[in-house]
């Protein structure tokens, strides 16, 4: 076995290098495109599976045809071609069998039922490229299948370009290094890969290199550079952590108070917004919690709310349920949370948030605390729907509930300019007035 091992011809370069002898659990490699990351990660799946006889291995990739182009195809003519064969590769099972036992299977994650065949199945090393295709369920869902009662050390590898309905899990735990309770720290390890680092691409296609570096100044950051902060899609493009961004600060007197809500069993995400007396918003505060049935939400919500507070919420809240007969919205002013009905269009509603997130004079008309982090976090993620690009995506999904409630906000109060008449809004007892007709 060991004179097969030396008939495979790779020269890594020094990022490549670091990613082969990562001894985390978790290795990301990842950030400009034409960094050689695909490349570095079939040979370490092929090398580690022949130095460990029996090793179970998977490589997942977004859709079939990419599996089949960027690996099935270039792994056949290093493993199975004439001049050596160190493998045998089995097209029903979609996996590639060497002669010690080893074991590397190939998949790809197209839609959720792709996602079932791998739970309850188990791995030595998983890896995935192009990460940020994926949402962070699926990652979750292939971490479960990491596992086994062998001594064989756990080990998932990543390749990753900056953009995808995965960027904000992988950002976060890679490269901003925010870490939930459950995660620890030394086992992730992140490895940036940059264009200029594939000496190969430099001496054999500048062309390639050419194209990077005459893309748009966004694009340029994110494919190029590897920027984070930066990605093609993104829906917000405007928004800037230092312009729209600050610590936590006193709301001034004569401050008018609104709370916008987006409520769901799957998340709570409730905003709280002061408008000064010169039209600048100021996002104070957010619950943003998971898994609340009303009363729970409302328990969180209500000490929140200041006398004169306007409570946005839209309209399907008010639909009845078919359980209890009463709807959502009658379930909240039950435990004292009275909502103001909402009826909103997305479209207008994301270009009314446009319009907050806008400078005038170098300062911007809206300012977030940063204690709201998961506004802070979710809104730069959003992405235009492909299919409609007035309007954004509903996936991933877990990103849309605090720019939705933010939407909410925008579109009933729109921005008005410092001496225009302000737009006629609800205080506290005609806003109760009013939805007592509702309810």
């Amino acid at each position: 076995m060991a004179d097969n091992v030396v008939t495979l011809s790779f020269t890594p370069s020094e990022k490549q290098k670091q990613f082969l002898s990562s001894e985390a659990k978790y290795t990301a490699y990842g950030g400009a495109r034409g960094g050689g990351k695909s490349y570095a990660l079939r040979y370490k799946l092929v090398f580690m599976c022949l130095r460990y006889g029996g090793l179970r291995a998977l490589l997942i990739r977004r859709s079939y045809p990419e599996l089949r182009e960027n690996h099935i195809r270039p792994l056949t003519e290093m493993l199975c071609g004439k001049e050596r064969k160190l493998a045998e590769y089995s097209e029903r099972d979609k996996c590639f069998i060497f002669p010690n036992g080893s074991r590397l299977k190939l998949g790809y994650l197209a839609d959720d039922g792709d996602l079932l065949q791998y739970q309850g199945q188990e791995f030595d090393v998983i890896a995935v490229d192009e990460a940020t295709q994926i949402d962070e369920h699926a990652f979750s869902v292939l971490t479960a299948a990491l596992r086994g009662t062998n001594d064989f050390p756990k080990r998932m590898y990543l390749t990753c370009n900056p953009g995808g309905v995965g960027h904000g899990w992988v950002k976060r735990l890679f490269v901003e290094k925010n870490y939930r309770p459950t995660e620890k720290a030394e086992q992730y390890a992140f490895i940036p890969a940059g264009v200029y680092d594939n000496d190969a691409l430099m001496k054999h296609d500048p062309e390639y290199v050419a194209q990077l570096e005459n893309l748009p100044e966004e694009l340029k950051k994110a494919w190029l550079y590897g920027s984070w902060d930066v990605f093609s899609g993104q829906f917000f493009p405007e928004f800037c952590a230092e312009l729209h961004t600050c610590p936590p600060v006193p709301v001034r007197d004569g401050a008018k108070y609104y709370c916008a809500v987006d409520y769901g069993l799957d998340m709570l995400a409730a905003l709280f917004i002061a408008v000064d007396e010169n039209g600048r918003a100021y996002v104070y505060d957010e619950v943003y919690e998971s898994g609340l049935i009303v009363s729970e939400a409302a328990a969180l919500i209500l000490p929140k709310i200041k006398d004169g507070m306007l409570v946005i919420a839209p309209a399907d809240l008010w639909s009845r349920q078919k359980d209890s007969g009463a709807s959502i919205a009658e379930l909240f002013s039950q435990n004292g949370v009275y909502f103001t009905k909402h009826t909103p269009s997305r479209k207008s509603g994301w270009a009314a948030v446009k319009e907050w997130l806008l400078c005038d004079g170098g300062e911007a008309r809206m300012k977030i605390s940063k204690k709201c982090r998961n506004l802070i976090r979710t809104l730069p993620l959003l992405l235009y729907d492909e299919k409609d690009p007035g309007d954004a995506s509903s996936e991933p999904h877990e990103v849309t509930h605090a720019p939705d409630a933010l939407r909410y906000f925008c579109s009933t109060r729109p921005y008005e300019k410092p001496g225009t008449k302000e737009p006629r809004r609800f205080d506290a007892k005609r806003a109760l007035a009013r939805q007592a007709k509702h309810y």
